[in-house]
């Protein structure tokens, strides 16, 4: 835990009592802090209640008590409209922020130059995170990793000198951590999302572009029109990230083909034969990750080794075994076709097995990669609007389930007679026609992948 001395002897008031808001609450009590924390939900109030922290309906408080009002990312403060609790700390004139504001204070106040990176973008920022703190880690540095990938900040050791926290973090996050100071900070990419919570593309481009600007390096992806602008305004202390055959940046990496390469085009890693990976995507997470780890003077035979090491994150392009000649890939954290893209320019000789809740535009954007199917098979509720825009470009099977799926995947791959069928799992579909959530998917996909006969786990 880090406690929260900042807040010492003042008092707070606390909202949203989830896994982040009881860890916050408690780093607060820990540091000294007077917290009344409250939830619009009856289990999350009773849940803190009973671990000691103290709760009131913030309705009924006198806000001109209170230092801050401490917001969980997932509450609305801007869009569709500002949550009660929000309009009630701007009316007392009462500053609200979140957990990151909360540990980049303890960072100033404890140890300022305790290295913090800092990694944001639309998509790839929980694979990048992982594969920075698995390089930094295997070349022997404190690792503390967290924010938005699972482990609230404040339940991670606190800032010191040789330690490094290596931190994802979402627009929501950013928006409440008005002095966000990262050593390096990261953006990966913007592309629209979340335009329910931030009005318009611009505002939402807004708030990641204030990671880049607080940060003491700042590391960019340049492949998209947004990005490039915020690169642009950045000026010093910038290294551009660009994937694809095009020149390498002067002040920056490229990453063509699986190869990372500086400005002057030293070959700084190969990635080509690592599996967890694979595409375009992945070489973009591999050239920041190389970034990163130079800043911060990890030796490079240490990052080429982290990389080649890298196990990859579930239900992310994740390879789960191997029957004979099949490979197996759980890529159900794709539910939307935008991320069943990055899979589907990965691999060839496809058995994709797709469907579910389906979003808005279906697989249409995907007819271009339908070349690299060979044989589709459809589950859940979404079968009847997948089947049409297949019918006519890729066969396909109506399977309804997962399990019917997997097991027709798995012969008709194994009987196709080319070197390497791959049986995907990318649905492009939420879960919860079928399943409470893609995790929940992904492990049923990989029960099933290991009850076939003869299945291997060769990697």
């Amino acid at each position: 835990m880090t406690p929260v001395t900042t807040f010492a002897d003042r008092k707070v008031a606390l909202f949203g009592l989830g896994g982040s808001g009881l860890a916050t609450a408690h780093a607060l009590i820990a540091g000294g802090a007077e917290v009344v924390a409250w939830d619009d939900g009856a289990e999350g109030v009773a849940k803190a209640a009973g671990e000691g922290i103290p709760t009131a309906d913030l309705r009924e408080a006198d806000w001109s008590e209170f230092g801050a009002l401490v917001l969980a990312p997932g509450v609305p403060l801007t869009h569709p409209e500002p949550h009660w609790t929000v309009r009630l700390a701007r009316d007392a004139g009462v500053e609200i922020i979140g957990d990151i504001e909360l540990f980049c204070r303890e960072r100033r106040a404890l140890a300022p130059g305790a290295p913090f990176v800092a990694i944001t973008g639309t998509n790839g920022k929980s694979t990048t995170t992982a594969l920075i703190a698995h390089v930094l880690s295997q070349a022997g540095r404190d690792v503390q990793m967290g924010g938005n990938i699972g482990t609230a900040i404040l339940s991670l050791a606190p800032p010191d000198g040789s330690r490094v926290h290596v931190i994802e973090l979402s627009s929501f996050q950013i928006d409440l951590t008005p002095s966000l100071d990262p050593s390096v900070g990261v953006l990966m990419n913007i592309t629209p999302d979340h335009l329910d919570r931030h009005g318009t593309m611009e505002q939402y481009a807004a708030i990641k572009e204030r990671l880049i600007q607080g940060a003491g390096l700042a590391v960019v992806g340049i492949d998209d029109a947004p990005s490039r602008a915020i690169a642009d305004r950045r000026g010093e202390g910038l290294v551009r990230v660009h994937v694809g055959t095009g020149s390498v940046p002067a002040d920056g990496l490229g990453a063509g083909e699986g190869i990372v390469r500086d400005g002057a085009g030293e070959e700084l890693a190969d990635v080509t034969g690592v599996g967890s990976l694979r595409g375009a995507h992945n070489w973009q997470n591999a050239a920041v990750a190389v970034a990163v780890a130079r800043a911060l003077d990890v030796a490079p035979e240490q990052i080429r080794a982290g990389l080649a090491s890298f196990p990859g994150l579930p239900h992310r392009m994740e390879e789960v075994g191997r029957r004979g000649r099949v490979l197996f890939v759980n890529d159900s954290k794709a539910t939307n076709a935008d991320s069943t893209e990055k899979a589907l320019t990965a691999f060839r000789d496809i058995h994709w097995i797709l469907g579910g809740k389906a979003k808005d535009g279906g697989i249409f954007p995907l007819v271009p990669y339908f070349e690299r199917v060979a044989h589709a098979y459809l589950i859940g509720a979404a079968s009847d609007a997948f089947a049409a825009t297949l019918e006519g470009a890729v066969p396909y099977t109506r399977c309804g389930t997962l399990d019917v799926a997997v097991e027709t995947a798995a012969a008709n791959a194994a009987a196709s007679g080319v070197p390497e069928p791959v049986v995907l799992l990318s649905p492009a579909c939420a879960s919860y026609d079928q399943f409470r959530n893609f995790e929940v998917r992904g492990d049923r996909f990989r029960e099933l992948v290991k009850g076939l006969p003869g299945q291997g786990d060769d990697r």
